[in-house]
């Protein structure tokens, strides 16, 4: 055979005939074996049918008997009976008729000829002895009706006692030959199945001898030499032994080796200038990676800190804009009504417009550099704006805010729109992070120490707290929010770079009473003797964090 096609027909060709044949023989023995079982089973049933008459006509005889002693008896109970012994005779004729009577086979309608003769008999019993009853009913004297029933219960007894007998035993010798059927078929199944694997065993060892092993060696052949290729060894060759589809392919694999061999070479002087230019390459590209990653991280710091400085005005806004919507919706107010809620959208719009431009100088600055306007101030003052922008916020979300100012205020050295921004946003937090919240304060306190007066501003909620670790909150871009709020991450980390260019600190801990979040900025007071000209204003650069 000089193609594998005809190598790989004649092996599928003769699975298929091996599967056709199992198959023919399973479908086979299974029809033997439901009709074996088959009319096993039916005797079962006429034998089962044939015990429940007999039990039928023991009871129509004991009925019978109680109907002639008691004439008082219900005449229905011996009515019922009769019917049961009808019931089960129409019963057994008809099994007896889809068992044997509707079969083909000669011998089958020769045993039902022989069954149906002594069911009639029963039959006929059955049918005297009711009329025997009948008569015993109508005699006058006791006696006379008993030695009337036993007479006719002996000649229904010796009616129906033999043929029962017969056909009882007939279909005992029906199941008994059912179950002799069974094992033989059985035994022959056996044989025909081990004569039908030692046969296909044999027909699948021819195949493999002189189809399959010739053409898996040739295939093995050409698996290693392949992977010898693969190692770099380009001189592999192989011989070409057949003219088939493989030759074909061993001689295809040959000039593929060859081939290859050949542009190695060149590949090998490719590759040195190839390398010569990388290296000279990789140096720019690693420069010019680092300048984008600088740049990369400057845009993403900028437009963090964008959302998170523009969200805190707008809300306020907002909430004023929803405040006038909500009085117009009720009434018809007069113009004048409106004059703080444009007064507050005025007031932060100017705030916002100055958070942008401030934005926008970071954005535009190559060094990332701000400048604080630092003033003296009054502590007290700037905890009081930030409590007022947030007031309308605070109702809207139904949480008491409360500012406790103290009992002196401090003076700051402080960018005051940077500082009240920083108040405002830790606020919005606590509003927006913290679950079931009912209560936010703001306190200012004085404190002495060995760096000289200090100005304690602290926010404290009810809440659950801070986590565990709560100095990872400081982390740009890292959230902690149970209520799922959205945000970048980024409050905390603005805060603290506020706060310390303010020469100041900013701690996170728990509130007074034990439970709920607290955080304060500790600020130094103004030193008017660090200022000649007493409350001159100072400007600063500050590099941005």
């Amino acid at each position: 055979m000089r193609s594998l096609k005809v190598r790989f027909a004649l092996l599928l060709g003769g699975t298929a005939l091996i599967a056709l044949m199992a198959a023919g023989g399973v479908l086979w023995s299974t029809r033997l074996s439901e009709r074996v079982i088959e009319r096993t089973l039916a005797a079962q049933h006429r034998l089962e049918l044939m015990a429940e008459l007999s039990g039928r006509l023991a009871q129509y005889g004991l009925a019978a008997i109680e109907s002639v002693n008691n004439p008082d008896a219900p005449p229905e109970a011996l009515s019922v009976t009769r019917d049961r012994v009808d019931q089960a005779l129409t019963a057994v004729d008809d099994a007896l008729g889809r068992g044997l009577g509707s079969s083909d086979d000669p011998q089958d309608r020769i045993q039902y000829v022989a069954r149906t003769r002594p069911l009639a008999s029963v039959r006929a019993a059955r049918a005297m002895l009711d009329r025997q009853v009948q008569m015993a009913q109508r005699e006058s004297e006791p006696e006379r009706r008993r030695n009337a029933m036993q007479g006719a219960l002996n000649g229904f007894g010796a009616m129906t006692g033999p043929p029962l007998s017969l056909l009882i035993e007939a279909e005992r010798r029906s199941m008994n030959a059912g179950s002799e059927d069974a094992r033989t078929l059985s035994q022959r199944l056996t044989a025909a199945s081990l004569a039908a694997m030692a046969l296909a065993l044999a027909f699948v060892g021819l195949l493999y001898r002189t189809v399959t092993r010739p053409t898996l060696a040739r295939i093995d052949e050409i698996r290693r030499a392949a992977g010898a290729v693969g190692s770099g060894a380009l001189d592999t060759r192989l011989t070409v032994e057949t003219r088939d589809e493989l030759g074909v392919l061993v001689a295809n694999f040959n000039r593929m080796v060859a081939r290859l061999s050949r542009r190695e070479g060149r590949l090998a002087a490719d590759r040195a200038a190839l390398e010569d230019t990388v290296q000279a390459r990789t140096a720019d590209l690693r420069a010019a990676n680092e300048r984008l990653e600088m740049v990369d991280r400057s845009r993403r710091r900028f437009f963090a800190d964008v959302s998170h400085e523009l969200r805190t005005p707008l809300t306020v806004i907002l909430g004023e804009c929803d405040l006038a919507q909500r009085s117009i919706e009720r009434g018809s107010p007069r113009p004048a009504d409106f004059t703080p809620v444009f007064g507050t959208i005025r007031k932060r719009a100017q705030r916002l417009k100055r958070r942008v431009e401030d934005l926008l100088r970071v954005a535009r600055s190559e060094s990332g550099q701000i400048e604080l306007d630092r003033r003296p101030v009054s502590a007290v003052a700037i905890a009081s704006d930030a409590v007022d922008d947030l007031v309308s916020e605070a109702a809207r979300r139904r949480i008491e805010l409360v500012l406790e100012p103290g009992e002196r205020d401090i003076e700051l050295s402080a960018d005051p729109e940077w500082l009240r921004q920083v108040i405002e946003s830790l606020i919005d937090n606590a509003f927006r992070h913290a679950a079931g919240l009912t209560r936010v304060t703001v306190s200012v306190e004085e404190r002495f120490g060995p760096h000289g007066e200090r100005a304690l501003i602290a926010i404290e909620d009810d809440g659950p707290g801070f986590p565990e670790d709560a100095e990872g909150l400081f982390e740009r871009f890292r959230r902690e929010s149970p209520t799922g709020e959205p945000g970048f991450g980024i409050g905390l980390a603005l805060a603290r770079w506020v706060v310390e260019r303010h020469d100041g600190r900013i701690s996170l801990g728990k509130a007074g009473r034990g439970a709920g979040a607290r955080v304060v900025l500790d600020l130094p007071a103004f030193d008017l003797g660090a200022d000649p000209a007493g409350h001159g204003a100072t400007r600063e650069r500050i590099d941005a964090a």
